[in-house]
């Protein structure tokens, strides 16, 4: 193609690395040509993308955009193959047994080191970006439907792809190349059709669009009157709609900014819009199957759908158990989302009896482990979380109904009078988040929602009640202090990933804390800070994994997540003191700071559940309840 984008016929011939073009087959001097070296990307060009059915763009080192078309796809695939085998080498060549649609080399990034860019060979088929890095043997893949983040930072043209202990930073060749690369894969990004499999996934294979809409209406919507049988309003259900299907991950449900009823509706105009709907090509089944076994069957065969299936009847059994307050009971239910999830007009109530059927026998259906959920719902209505006192065992086990405005100090204190543990002197009882496989715990402050952290705990994470043995050093060195601040060496080592493997070493770096904000420096004589965080985005965890192998056992795991929510990012590294009374004294600097930042400047003198130092009257006699914080 030329400039103008008109086609021109011309003979081509591919040899000994030289792609050249002539003006016949009779003529022997070639109008053009590009050697296969200064190949960096090869495009494989959508039907009509070129007003030409069968194209392919060629893109240059230096700068340059080569259009050509053949007139039929057989003639193109194989000029394609032949063209990318010419310039892919041989150690990335696995690539090329790909239907790809784009292929070429870029520059990357990791976390470990983003002042020296390393140079990839990438592929691109559909949804998934097929990688050989420099220092790997082994081809990688990242599924683009399933990226926590995908942004492009303008001001030096580096796409940014965050999975789950991924993230990777790409760089173009060129600028051409790059924006055709980001184009791409943004493009391949989204959702990709109107099944469910094609939209923008979780790592449970679950559309983005239901997990946050699920997860807002569980939060905010459970006891809402009426759910899920109210209308929202339609231009603000349609408009929310229409950012999920455009691209659901920047898509971040708030309170007070979105509504409930305007979420719910949302999620049934999405289950009522998808192709083939949640039940597939199996709806006639699951209608005219008439036992409960039958239908057993054919969740086994919901292959691509099953855990959107699980994940919406957990959340309908969930809504039911609040019956008595939101009047949504399972024939409700029924009414409201048969006709929705098999797309029927409502007439065949057949659609109703499945969906009652499997909110019903939904512990039997799907398998749910019996343990589990007596411990959520152990009496109709209540939701309740496990809470352990002092370790974590069945018999310590206490299972708390917890309201939305149930705090830390007031769980800790139920927890205590529930047990009849009487409180001594310099007792510090204080709600601990503890994560087994981190192998790390942190103190919740006293003024810290209960529920919010309970549904943000993985499976491998509790909540345990205990005292907290280091408070009265903590206290005691906070007390003379006359400005909470602190700086000194530590051992830093980063939580760093390329493509999930874990890298890097503890190195000696210099911190200073201040009040707003924790900064590294690479030594002490240094005089701009390497890293800087904010405090208040900053949460601390005693202890860390043992694999890393630290060099000392007073160790700190530190993990940073941003506060905006349409750009999650999320970071984790590790501080070694050299002495437990240093580890001590960062961690109450720590504390003490946060604890301003929420505004505690005061503590009340009286108050059963709500400051650091709790008095109860028992008999007249007061007895000190101190809870988790500084």
């Amino acid at each position: 193609s030329d400039a103008d984008g008109d086609f021109s016929r011309r003979w081509c011939v591919l040899n000994d690395g030289n792609f050249s073009y002539y003006e016949s087959d009779k003529n022997a001097t070639p109008n053009g040509g590009l050697k296969m070296k200064e190949i960096v990307c090869l495009a494989v060009s959508p039907p009509e993308t070129h007003g030409y059915d069968h194209t392919f763009e060629l893109y240059s080192d230096a700068e340059r955009l080569y259009l050509f078309g053949t007139d039929n796809p057989e003639t193109m695939h194989e000029w394609v193959k032949s063209i990318a085998k010419s310039f892919i080498p041989a150690a990335a060549e696995d690539l090329l047994l790909k239907d790809f649609e784009r292929i070429g080399r870029l520059r990357y990034k990791d976390r470990l080191n983003r002042e020296m860019s390393r140079l990839g060979w990438f592929c691109l088929v559909g949804s998934n970006l097929h990688i050989r890095l420099e220092e790997h043997t082994a081809d990688e893949t990242i599924d683009l439907q399933k990226l926590l983040e995908l942004s492009i930072q303008p001001e030096n043209e580096v796409l940014v792809l965050v999975e789950r202990g991924r993230t990777l930073y790409i760089e173009g060749e060129r600028k051409l190349d790059f924006l055709g690369w980001a184009a791409a894969i943004q493009r391949n990004a989204g959702s990709s059709g109107d099944t469910l499999s094609q939209q923008q996934l979780t790592e449970a294979d679950i559309p983005v669009i239901v997990e946050r809409c699920i997860h807002f209406t569980t939060q905010y919507g459970l006891t809402s009157e009426g759910i899920y049988r109210k209308s929202g309003v339609n231009s603000k259900v349609a408009a929310l709609l229409e950012e999920f299907r455009r691209d659901a991950r920047c898509v971040w449900l708030k309170e007070g900014e979105h509504q409930v009823d305007d979420v719910s509706n949302v999620l049934k105009r999405f289950f009522r819009g998808i192709e083939e709907g949640l039940f597939g090509l199996e709806a006639h089944s699951w209608l005219s199957a008439t036992e409960i076994n039958s239908r057993y069957k054919h969740v086994l065969l919901l292959k691509s759908t099953d855990a959107t299936l699980r994940a919406l009847v957990n959340h309908l059994y969930c809504v039911q158990r609040f019956a008595d307050l939101n009047q949504m009971n399972l024939h409700n239910l029924a009414i409201v989302f048969g006709p929705t999830l098999f797309q029927a007009d409502g007439k065949d109530y057949s659609a109703g009896r499945v969906i009652e059927d499997l909110i019903q026998h939904y512990v039997t259906i799907f398998d749910v482990c019996l343990h589990v959920f007596r411990k959520m719902f152990p009496g109709s209505g209540d939701f309740i979380c496990t809470v352990y006192l002092e370790e974590k065992k069945e018999t310590a086990e206490q299972h708390v109904k917890i309201p939305a405005t149930m705090t830390a100090a007031e769980l800790t204190f139920e927890i205590l009078d529930r047990r009849k543990i009487s409180v001594k002197e310099k007792d510090y009882w204080c709600c601990f988040e503890v994560n087994e496989k981190e192998e790390m715990e942190r103190p919740l402050h006293y003024q810290e929602k209960v529920l919010p952290i309970f549904h943000s705990l993985g499976t491998d994470s509790h909540l345990l009640v205990k005292k907290h043995f280091s408070m009265e050093t903590m206290l005691v060195y906070l007390a003379s202090k006359v400005e909470v601040s602190k700086h000194g060496m530590m051992k830093f080592r980063e939580e760093r990933s390329l493509l999930g493997l874990s890298t890097g070493s503890f190195n000696d770096r210099y911190f200073i804390l201040t009040s707003t904000s924790l900064r590294l420096y690479k030594e002490v004589r240094s005089n701009r800070p390497e890293r800087e965080w904010p405090v208040k985005c900053l949460k601390v965890y005693h202890g860390m994994k043992k694999k890393l192998r630290p060099p000392t056992c007073w160790g700190l795991t530190v993990v940073y997540e941003s506060e905006k929510q349409e750009k999650q990012e999320r970071q984790q590294w590790y501080l070694c003191c050299d002495t437990q009374n240093e580890m001590r004294e960062w961690f109450a600097t720590f504390m003490s700071i946060q604890v301003s930042l929420r505004g505690s400047h005061q503590r009340p003198l009286i108050s059963r559940c709500a400051a650091v130092l709790l008095l109860s009257f028992i008999g007249g006699s007061h007895q000190f309840l101190r809870c988790a914080a500084v």
